[in-house]
């Protein structure tokens, strides 16, 4: 069989090929050639078709069929077989794989071989691809090579123990003793190896890393050798002695360090000597500055010493290696919470790096200008944070707008500027704001009373024209809905007012209304604006009138709910109309502690449970929300939505559920002009003019929902006249002990396929000896007339004791929902 062609010859070939089938072709061919002759038993050849099967592995090409003849060239007396046999085995074979396994013994045999390659070659074999049992199994020979005299030896000796501890952490202590020399070599590689094995024994066991701290002294010793000492060419890399092994060193010495006093303070000075002498022209006197810095930075360090380490990395922001100005703004990031005001003085050098070219630089660099921020530069800051959102790439625009309202928020000095802030920041970044940007603004506004007139000016010349940025133009309608008279008038002082009339503003919502680049909930705001300023102006109401009515044939149904609703106002409930639309008072943040809560989403309100609240007699008990959604037990059921006792004539709306969106009759007002959850038409059967009930209901039986423990409740039954799948029930409890029972709260609820209203009951106290009784009104809607289903919770205090007791009502009489 003829000789096969040399490695070199390979490469020459395949790299003549001119496509990829070609190359393809070539490797086929010659890996059949190695195939025969692996089958064949060639020993003679063996090396060099394993070698040609490395260098295809390395093109990609599958090469597995050469593990067994790896093992063969390992078992070989030739130091040329063993060469390219461990270096097949590390490519080939890993601990996944059960082949491995039958290295071990020859594994063993070569760390005891007489030839220091040979045993090296184990060694660098061992520790890149042994498994747990290898490493068990060879940790003992590994041991003593660590001890060996031979510098040769050692290093890699030191090397495979860190694979062996990576493998196996528990026979760490097995090289305790083999590393009470190590520190004491002169050979830079044997010194090197040894303090990566220091720092994976310090990493891994708490009880090594105290052990250790006893070498800080002559660890700082062998660092200071190095910065001291003069030129060698062995170790020189660009003017200083060898980088690597002080980098690993100055790791080291950052982990014994940590959160131990002594340790720290015995390093204090030669790291002040690194960072003071190190040449910082090249990569690589920077590679060492900057592991000096986070070392200094790590452990307890003296606060000199930590000021010299953030103006190394302020040296670093001057630096034309991108590299380099990231790492420093990423560790500058890292520091500014612990020294706030040493990061500080670097912060022109950080805010001119809002300029550079490179994307992940600016990203940085526009965080930890975020973290700069403070009460004396927030002017200063934010100036150039919004140039930097007025110019930066629309992948930054969220981030920086989000970062600019959390700071105004935090560190405004007025409200006037955080009020401009905000404007600017939704003039020049609208689009790219967070959902709860224009609830938040709206809320700002309206607390600040004293800028109303400048706030709607500025926000009426900020949206002429220009309805790109939605946001800004939702913020501008509320305002111009709510304030629109000190538009007209032109009270402004802050600035110098316009002259603008009422059919002017009307033509800006009107063409809000129309654009095209308006979303929905945009037009939601305009048309409420709209319908406020029927209240405000007084020349245009008929104007308003006309408008409000064509939206009440709109496609969008958002749109055509609130118009058919604004109409009504008009003509139905006029006389109600400038109470309902007044102007919003003071508005408080949601909050989750509170018997109702509010969520606002992009300027729209979620109501959550909302309870009904007894007389001021009373005492309401807490948590009523919870315990009602306790109560309701199934995903089937749908929580009541009462309505909240007023002083109010119910002319005056007193018993109408947020018919606008923007009145909420619980004092805590939302600031959307939109609701989330549509109310039925039934509830606004109580502000009729006509008769309440119809007379056909008078023929309904009552029944007693409850009777227990002196408590009785009956239901008395209504037909509304208005709506005939609206029934009206009326409770009367009453009370047959001899004690009152006060603190009485009646709650109810309904399954989804009913809409249930609970109005405020007559009273908490239900007296004794049946001598009164509370009543209190339940509205259901009942469209699809189902058999109706109620279940009630009641509560209440009784001879000094809370009570409380659930029940279910299912015996309502036909004619009650049929």
């Amino acid at each position: 069989m003829p000789a096969p062609i040399r490695l070199r010859e390979l490469i020459r070939t395949i790299r003549t090929a001119r496509t990829q089938a070609e190359e393809r072709e070539m490797i086929q061919k010659e890996c059949a050639a190695i195939r025969s002759s692996f089958r064949e038993e060639d020993n003679t050849y063996r090396c060099r078709n394993v070698a040609k099967l490395l260098y295809m592995h390395m093109l990609g090409y599958p090469a597995h069929f050469g593990q067994l003849e790896c093992l063969k060239l390992i078992a070989s007396q030739k130091f040329t077989d063993k060469r390219i046999g461990y270096l097949g085995a590390m490519l080939l074979l890993d601990e996944r794989q059960d082949v491995h396994l039958l290295m071990t013994n020859c594994i063993k045999n070569d760390l005891n071989h007489s030839t220091q390659y040979v045993q090296g070659l184990a060694l660098c074999t061992l520790g890149c691809m042994g498994s747990s049992e290898m490493c068990r199994d060879l940790a003992g020979e590994v041991e003593k090579l660590l001890k060996t005299s031979n510098s040769y030896l050692r290093k890699k000796a030191a090397l495979c123990a860190v694979h062996v501890i990576r493998k196996v952490p528990e026979l760490m202590e097995m090289f305790l003793p083999a590393t009470k020399n190590l520190l004491n070599e002169k050979n830079h590689g044997v010194l090197h190896t040894s303090v990566v094995l220091l720092t994976e024994m310090c990493e891994r066991s708490p009880d090594m890393l105290a052990h250790f701290r006893k070498l800080v002294p002559q660890l700082v010793r062998i660092l200071k050798n190095l910065i001291m000492s003069g030129y060698s060419p062995e170790h020189d890399v660009s003017g200083i002695s060898d980088p690597f092994l002080q980098v690993r060193i100055l790791r080291l010495l950052r982990i014994l360090g940590r959160n131990d006093d002594d340790s720290s303070e015995a390093m204090n000075d030669i790291l002040a000597q690194v960072a003071t002498n190190t040449e910082t022209s090249k990569n690589v006197g920077n590679a060492i500055l900057y592991e000096t810095v986070l070392t200094i930075m790590d452990i307890k360090s003296e606060s000199g010493l930590r000021v010299l380490a953030i103006n190394i990395l302020g040296r670093f922001l001057l630096n034309n290696d991108k590299n380099i100005r990231y790492v420093a703004l990423t560790s500058l990031l890292k520091t500014v919470q612990t020294d706030h005001n040493a990061v500080q003085r670097h912060r022109s050098t950080i805010v001119d790096c809002l300029k550079d070219l490179d994307v992940s630089i600016k990203r940085r660099a526009m965080e930890l200008s975020f973290a700069l921020v403070n009460g004396n530069n927030v002017r200063g800051m934010m100036k150039e944070l919004l140039y930097f959102l007025d110019s930066c790439e629309p992948e930054f625009k969220a981030d920086c707008a989000s970062g600019i309202f959390l700071a105004a928020e935090k560190y405004a000095p007025s409200k006037r500027w955080h009020i401009d802030t905000i404007m600017r920041v939704l003039t020049t970044a609208g689009s790219y704001v967070r959902d709860d940007a224009v609830p938040n603004l709206i809320q700002l506004i309206t607390n600040s009373v004293e800028m109303h007139a400048y706030t709607v000016q500025r926000l009426y010349k900020a949206i002429l024209g220009d309805y790109s940025q939605q946001p800004l133009v939702q913020v501008a309608s509320w305002c111009i809905g709510e304030y629109g008279d000190l538009l007209v008038s032109g009270q402004c002082e802050e600035e110098e007012p316009i002259q603008v009339t009422e059919d002017e503003v009307l033509d800006i919502l009107e063409s809000v209304l129309i654009s095209n680049m308006s979303a929905s909930v945009t037009r939601g705001y305009a048309l409420t604006a709209i319908m406020k300023l029927s209240t405000r102006f007084t020349c245009t109401v008929n104007r308003i009138k006309k408008v409000v009515s064509i939206y009440g044939s709109s496609i969008d149904v958002e749109l055509q709910q609130r118009a058919v609703e604004y109409n009504a106002l008009f003509k139905k409930y006029d006389h109600m109309r400038p109470a309902l639309l007044e102007r919003m008072p003071v508005m408080e943040k949601a909050t989750t502690n509170g018997p109702t809560e509010i969520v606002q989403t992009n300027g729209e309100t979620e109501p959550a449970v909302l309870e009904t609240k007894p007389p001021p007699t009373g005492l309401q008990p807490t948590s009523q929300a919870n315990d009602l959604l306790d109560l309701l037990g199934g995903n089937d059921i749908t929580p009541v939505i009462p309505t909240a006792p007023t002083s109010k004539p119910a002319s005056a709306g007193g018993e109408l559920l947020d018919l606008l969106g923007d009145l909420n009759l619980t004092g805590s007002p939302a600031p959307a002009p939109a609701p989330q959850i549509s109310q039925p038409p039934f509830l606004l059967d109580g502000l009729s003019s006509q008769p309440l009930f119809n007379d056909i209901a008078a023929g309904i039986p009552s029944i007693t929902a409850y009777s227990k423990n002196g408590l009785k409740i009956d239901f008395t039954f209504e037909r509304s006249n208005t709506n005939p799948s609206v029934t009206v029930i009326t409770i009367q409890a009453s009370n047959s002990t001899e004690l009152d029972m006060t603190d009485f709260v009646f709650q109810a609820a309904v399954p989804k396929t009913f809409q249930l209203q609970l109005l405020s009951p007559s009273s908490s106290v239900i007296p004794a000896f049946n001598s009164g009784t509370i009543t209190q009104v339940i509205k259901v809607l009942n469209p699809q007339k189902q058999q109706l289903r109620m279940r009630i919770k009641l509560t209440y205090n009784h001879k000094g004791s809370a009570m409380q007791d659930l029940a279910e009502v299912n015996n309502f009489p036909p004619q009650s929902w049929q």
